[in-house]
């Protein structure tokens, strides 16, 4: 049976909303999914990229809670 580690890539949008993307990795194999809209994508390069690019595109949510 296949380890799957899970990262997340969170931004808030304007409104204070929070969305995030989960990043999945099985092995070499990672997976992108939405919780806000469960747009989901195979990236095996740079998927916390892809993530930051589908949250300012399609939710507006470029605040990132972490950054000072």
């Amino acid at each position: 049976m296949a380890h799957i580690d899970t990262s997340k890539v969170s931004r808030w949008d304007l409104h204070g909303r929070e969305h995030v993307v989960q990043v999945l990795r099985t092995g070499v194999q990672r997976t992108i999914r939405c919780d806000t809209c469960g747009w989901r994508r195979g990236a095996q390069f740079l998927p916390w990229l892809k993530a930051q690019e589908h949250l300012a595109q399609a939710h507006q949510a470029t605040v990132d809670p972490t950054a000072a």
